[in-house]
């Protein structure tokens, strides 16, 4: 069922980092959420569906895989600011579409300089996008543990080990794959690392590359791969950036890419909101909807709440990325904070649908099992604490 919306700004406090251009760009990203993307994801989501390709194609059409992306490679030229308020949108009705937008996203040096002018603007379209290929199944949250290795081979590198977590491996056009170029030095674990970009052909695995897809419990819409690299071998020019740089480069984006995973769990939050609201007025129990009895009410008055908490303190680390202030522990904060609530707010959506939350019926059981993950992804909910507490009280021994 398509339910009736809340517009947020209308219970909630107008923020002052809300321009007219950045309500208008929140406005078509909206109408383009609950109108293109949710009827979609309430039919696809639950039977394991990919997101479509014509969806995607609007979705360059409008330039969401460029908001970040210069003008003169062919993006909007906008900021994290804008980035975010459209992923809110696109998560409330499915957060797999609010995340394949970072899959383009890029800025002037993503790419190697033989590659930028081709690869950039074709990213900003939605043309190129990428997977990412960082975790292995004994380097998830320590990424200085990482073991695949890349070794020089005449002019051309060959990567061998394992990766996992790498999501959209299969319909991505190139795969950036961190490997070990050194040998591990346990006094400085990160030194060593680098990264290379893998073009492929959309809807394969590249040669030397063999993989399964993970049996997840959510993130529907696309696949998220265990790999193999097998002698996987790749041209020198493809390496990315300085030798032995990679682990810099991975952690260079974490403070974007945590607001990013705020604004997704907020989208969801919201949308488990909204539904919540339009099922207090359609459900009647004892003779009456369940919005008039007061346990109800005040569960949604406090996941409203909530929900307005996060999304400010999300524009506040947004001004701080924006005008260059240093924020990787304000950005540990939102992405804590707003994944945390994201769960706590659809568990109590779910809760206000009874037994019919637990259909799939209703959206709002997809918005309770994704923002289950947020709490994991681009830093475990413990990472950021830690992240957190080593800058109170400086590092642990």
């Amino acid at each position: 069922m398509t339910p009736r919306t809340t517009d947020p700004s209308a219970i909630a406090a107008h923020s002052a980092h809300l321009t007219e251009d950045r309500l208008a760009i929140r406005g078509l990203a909206r109408e383009f959420a609950m109108h293109e993307v949710l009827p979609v994801a309430n039919e696809l989501d639950s039977t394991g569906g990919e997101i479509p390709m014509d969806l995607r194609d609007k979705m360059g059409e409008l330039g969401f895989f460029g908001i970040m992306t210069p003008e003169k490679y062919g993006g909007l030229g906008l900021g994290v600011f804008e980035y975010v308020i459209v992923a809110e949108e696109l998560a409330r009705a499915w957060m797999s579409v609010a995340s394949i937008i970072a899959r383009g996203n890029k800025g002037e040096g993503s790419f190697p300089p033989h590659l930028q002018d081709r690869m950039l603007p074709a990213s900003a379209r939605g043309d190129c996008l990428e997977a990412f290929a960082l975790s292995e199944p004994g380097a998830g949250s320590d990424v200085a543990a990482l073991t695949t290795r890349a070794h020089r081979d005449g002019d051309a590198w060959v990567i061998n080990g394992q990766k996992m977590w790498c999501t959209f491996a299969d319909g991505a056009d190139f795969i950036r794959v961190f490997a070990r170029t050194e040998p591990l030095d346990p006094a400085a674990r990160h030194r060593g690392i680098s990264s290379f970009i893998i073009e492929k052909e959309r809807g394969t695995l590249p040669p030397g590359v063999h993989g399964n897809p993970v049996r997840k419990i959510g993130y529907h819409g696309w696949k998220t791969w265990e790999l193999s690299f097998d002698d996987c071998r790749v041209p020198g020019e493809a390496l990315a950036g300085e030798e032995g740089r990679g682990f810099q480069q991975a952690m260079t984006f974490l403070d974007v890419a945590r607001v990013h995973t705020a604004a997704r769990a907020i989208g969801l939050a919201r949308g488990a909101l909204e539904d919540s609201i339009a099922y207090c007025h359609q459900r009647e129990q004892f003779g009456r909807p369940i919005g008039h009895n007061q346990a109800i009410r005040f569960k949604i008055a406090n996941m409203a709440t909530e929900i307005e908490i996060a999304r400010s303190l999300m524009y506040e680390v947004c001004a701080d990325i924006e005008a260059g202030v240093p924020c990787s522990t304000p950005a540990s904060m939102v992405k804590l904070y707003a994944s945390e609530m994201a769960e706590r707010v659809t568990s109590e959506g779910l809760q206000i649908h009874g037994g019919a939350g637990y259909t799939t019926d209703f959206a709002v059981e997809r918005y309770w099992r994704d923002a289950r993950l947020t709490k994991i992804f681009e830093g475990t909910s413990e990472i950021q604490q830690r992240i957190i507490s080593d800058a109170l009280l400086g590092r642990a021994s």
